[in-house]
């Protein structure tokens, strides 16, 4: 295990969870922006993306709000190609795309700027849980004329990540991280 898996991963066990009416949900700084996000683990996750990623094919990296924002800006900066960021309000810029956003617990529209036909696209996000989020921006990518080539989340909790890849077959679909809650403990997955 790499030093940065290690690491993620530590951060990950010592995450704070607390109880939404009978669900449990970890708060983790990569996924929530709280508690403080301490560099060393953001630095890991980018070091994790840009190893699991080819980029002789990107031209673009897309992340979501609001968590998109510190995930993808160190990697842009790292790897040298553009980013942009599914956001939750409407620019009224020519070619905005407006996307249909469900999950297990929210419903909205999210707005897609600045993706031109032809372009390769990598999708990083925080967490992957339903798939609903990244189903309707990848969907919306597509609307673009765009093709999203690989999407990487950097935790897996829930059934969302098997469901895309039976969906699309043509794009790799992976995450950093996969865990489960059991009550209110951690449990990490593929523990190496």
């Amino acid at each position: 295990m790499t030093d940065a898996m290690q690491r993620l991963r530590e951060s990950l066990r010592n995450a704070p969870v607390i109880w939404k009416g009978d669900y449990p949900y970890f708060i983790h700084p990569i996924t929530d922006g709280v508690p403080r996000l301490d560099p060393m683990v953001l630095k890991a996750v980018t070091d994790l993306c840009q190893t699991a990623i080819d980029w002789d094919n990107v031209d673009l990296i897309l992340g979501i709000e609001a968590m998109g924002l510190p995930l993808t800006a160190p990697l842009s900066v790292r790897v040298g190609i553009p980013l942009i960021i599914a956001r939750k309000r409407s620019y009224g810029l020519e070619g905005e795309v407006m996307i249909g956003q469900e999950t297990g617990y929210s419903k909205g529209e999210m707005y897609l700027n600045d993706i031109k036909p032809g372009e390769k696209v990598v999708i990083v996000d925080d967490v992957l849980s339903t798939g609903g989020t990244l189903k309707a921006v990848l969907e919306g990518v597509r609307r673009t004329g765009a093709e999203v080539t690989h999407i990487i989340a950097v935790v897996e909790k829930g059934p969302g990540l098997a469901n895309l890849q039976a969906e699309y077959p043509d794009v790799i679909i992976e995450s950093l991280v996969r865990l489960e809650m059991d009550g209110a403990q951690i449990t990490l997955l593929d523990e190496e």
